[in-house]
């Protein structure tokens, strides 16, 4: 299909930048790459399906794993936060205080 009729642009939805490093593979695909909402917790969606709480992850990790996938792909232009982020996370992403 996407030889086809190729999307006009992707995102990435509630999966933490670590495990999106690992997809990345500098195929042409990424440059359609435009918006990234990453999950807070590193660990696996199978571990975080059995929690009764979010994880709310370690920010610096968040961070610093985020901004290598903004180094490999130039093109994302929405960066937001998914499950187990809030306004602490999000601002730590934009390099922002969380107060205002």
């Amino acid at each position: 299909m996407e030889a086809q009729a190729p999307a006009d642009w992707y995102g990435v939805n509630c999966a933490h930048p670590t495990h999106v490093m690992r997809a990345l593979d500098g195929g042409s695909w990424q440059r359609r790459l435009r918006f990234f909402r990453p999950n807070a917790s590193a660990m696996s969606h199978a571990e975080l399906d059995e929690m009764e709480v979010l994880d709310p992850g370690d920010l610096e990790q968040l961070r610093s794993s985020t901004d290598g996938v903004r180094e490999q792909v130039p093109t994302l232009g929405v960066i937001g936060g998914c499950c187990g982020t809030d306004s602490r996370h999000v601002a730590e992403l934009w390099g922002v205080s969380a107060d205002g």
